[in-house]
This record gives C-alpha cells, structure tokens and sequence, in this order.
C-alpha cells in the first residue's frame, strides 16, 4: 500500500491522573522518560521510521509543554513534499464540548480527514513506550481486507485490568471485546495470558467515518474507542481483525509501571534497546555540554544512565537515570532512582527510590526514601517517592 493513501492521528490529550503528580502540570505524553525523552518521542520515532510522514497530533490536557517540545524536537518535515506534523488543539469544531472520549477526538477532526481523503486511518495513542514498525501491521490489514486492525500484545493476567482485552478465532478475527474489565471472564484467558489492546488501530476511512457518525448518535456512549466503538462494530459484524504484536510495548499508565520501565532501562540486558541506530529514537537533544565528573576518588557509577551537562563531584550513583543538567555534590549516594533535568543535590545528600521531577532543588544533608514516615513527599503504596517540580526541599 502507497503510504500515500495513509494519515496518521496521534491521541496526546490524556489528563494521565494515574502519573500525578508528574502530570500535575504537564500531559501524559510530554512526562520525560529514560532521562533524555519525552514519553511521545517513542511513538513519533515509529512513525518516522516507519515511513510515515502525515501526522496529525490532538492535544488537550495541559499541552503547552508538549507544544514546545514538539515544536522544537518535531519540525523536521518538508511541506514541499507533502510532510508535515501538525498538532491540533481541541477546539470545539463540533457543538460545545471538548473532546470527550478518543473516538470522539477523531470525529471531532472528520472535516480535516474529508479534506485529506485517504484511504486509510492509523490512530495511535501518545502515551507508550515500544518500537515498531507500523508498515508491517499495515500490510497486514490490507491482506485481510479488514474494516478495523487491532495491535494486540500477550499481556500477565495480572497486568491487564487497565486495557482492552479481546478473544481471537483462529483466522485471527476479533470476536469479543472488553474494555477494562474488572474482573476478566475465562473466556478470554489462556495459559493465565490474555490479548490485550494496544490502543493501535488501522481502519477503512470510509468504515470509520460511517461508525463514528454513529457514536456521536449514541447520547448513552462514552466515545471511547474500546468501551463504545469497537463493541458497536463487533455487533453490526465489522471485519475486525487483532495484528500481533511480539516486541516489547509497555502501557506506563501508573507511576509503578513507569519507575518500573525506566529502572529496566539500567540493567544489563534491558527490554528496550535505546541505543539502537537501526531505530534511532529522536528527541530535541537542547544546547548542553558533555557530562563532567570532578574528583580523583570515590566517583562510583553503577548500571545508571547519565545524560549531558551532568555534573558529578565525588558521588556515587547506582541503578539510576541522571538528566540533563544535573548536578550531584561530593559526598551524594543515589540508588534506584529517576533525576530529571536541571536538579541540584547538596552535599552528602541521600537519595533511594524516588523520582525527582525537574527544576527540583535539594538542599546538603538531605535523606530521600530512607524513612517511610516522612510525610513531606508524595508516595506511592510500594514506596517510591516524587518529589514536584521546582520545589526546594531542606
């Protein structure tokens, strides 16, 4: 299939309560990630090295600094060939409200889809971490001459109560769907794995086009593409299909899953190759120096990744990310830990299991995660503690 015949639309309007506070100011997909990153940069590299180069961007939540992000990593394309990423704010084309689900973000924008007339529609979701290569569940689509392709993953039992799990015949056609289900029904279970959505979609424009006019109807749906669109479309016999998908894709939807994805990243054989030319992830790398360690002994550095423009005296760093702009004092001891850009950490500071948002200042003699009792920090069930942005913390 020509990518001619092809626009993509990622959903980036995501409030991402789960991730608060580090979405208190900032949405979802513009969370820093792997110290050098923005969650959405993942997302944009698989397009990009994947060939496709029409990409619509609609954002919502909090999006000024996803705007500038974009804008200064993402300006990349020649409208001359037709190239372009452009973002579209919500901005209540259709009646007064804002975007109030994903399909209804897509139908929202029907008249810039119209005045495009592809063929086809790939909807992605801004907010995930993976790589890959889109071409291929697109050829897989046209083979199947599908209404609707799914990206699908084997997903733990456990871990599959926040997605859309469906139940597959052997052809590969998607006969069940449910979002988010409570407690999932054995039919969909195998082997303690079920199939889980990954918010990818392929769909015939004219097909999705005919089912959202048909949601937007529906005063009882939530517009959403798994709770209301899919379902709808399973019962008016749609040709759906699930591509699966057997690389590495990780939902960071909970402040879990994200300390947890970021500290895969530091060990030896971590799940996602970062470093990959092959697939090279594209970030805006900003005006900074290299990283700098000063201090002829006790600098220890341990399965951690250390961005430029760190500064580093006499510390020692252990399974942790450092970001841009750091600077750690002599005498610091960090462990299992994420430092996002532009933090200062006075002398002899103690930091364990916590993830220090940007601009944060902390004063010499700090301790960080080593009392449970401290009532001064936000922290998780499981012990992680966030410190916000721009606080000075004694």
């Amino acid at each position: 299939m020509s990518k001619t015949n092809l626009i993509t639309f990622i959903l980036a309007g995501g409030k991402g309560e789960r991730l608060y506070p580090l979405t208190k100011d900032r949405t979802k997909p513009a969370v820093p990630f792997a110290g050098a990153y923005r969650i959405i940069d993942f997302t944009l590299s698989n397009c990009l090295n994947s060939g496709l180069r029409k990409i619509f961007i609609l954002t919502q939540y909090k999006s000024i600094s996803l705007h500038r992000h974009l804008r200064l990593a993402w300006n990349i394309f020649d409208p001359q060939l037709e190239e372009f990423i452009e973002v579209i704010p919500a901005q209540q084309r259709v009646g007064e409200s804002w975007y109030k689900g994903t399909s209804d973000a897509i139908f929202q924008n029907l008249y810039t889809i119209t005045q495009l007339n592809p063929q086809f529609i790939l909807i992605l979701a801004g907010d995930h971490i993976y790589k890959m290569d889109y071409r291929n569940m697109i050829e897989f689509h046209t083979k199947k001459d599908a209404d609707l392709t799914v990206g699908v993953v084997k997903f733990p039992l456990a871990k599959s109560t926040q997605l859309g799990v469906l139940k597959i015949d052997t052809y590969q056609r998607i006969v069940d769907f449910v979002e988010k289900p409570q407690k999932i029904d054995s039919k969909f279970i195998d082997k303690n794995k079920v199939w889980s959505s990954m918010g990818i979609y392929i769909f015939k424009t004219q097909v999705l086009k005919k089912e959202l006019k048909i949601d937007a109807r529906n005063s009882k749906s939530t517009h959403d593409f798994g709770r209301d669109l899919i379902p709808q479309m399973l019962k008016r016999k749609r040709r759906i299909f699930a591509y699966k998908f057997s690389g590495y894709w990780e939902d960071i939807g909970t402040l879990e899953a994200f300390y947890q994805a970021n500290m895969k990243l530091c060990g030896e054989n971590p799940p996602l190759d970062i470093f990959d030319k092959r697939w090279p992830l594209r970030t805006y790398p900003g005006f900074i120096g290299p990283s700098k360690m000063m201090g002829e002994r006790n600098i220890n550095i341990r399965n951690s990744l250390v961005c430029g423009g760190a500064l580093l005296k006499k510390c020692r760093i252990k399974n942790s990310i450092v970001s841009a702009g750091v600077c750690i004092e002599e005498g610091c001891i960090i462990e299992d830990s994420i430092i996002m850009e532009d933090v200062y950490i006075g002398k002899n500071s103690r930091i364990r299991k916590a993830i220090i948002d940007k601009h944060v200042r902390i004063s010499s003699f700090t301790k960080i995660g080593y009392d449970k009792k401290d009532k001064r920090f936000f922290t998780t069930p499981s012990g992680i503690v966030i410190i916000e942005r721009f606080k000075h913390v004694k």
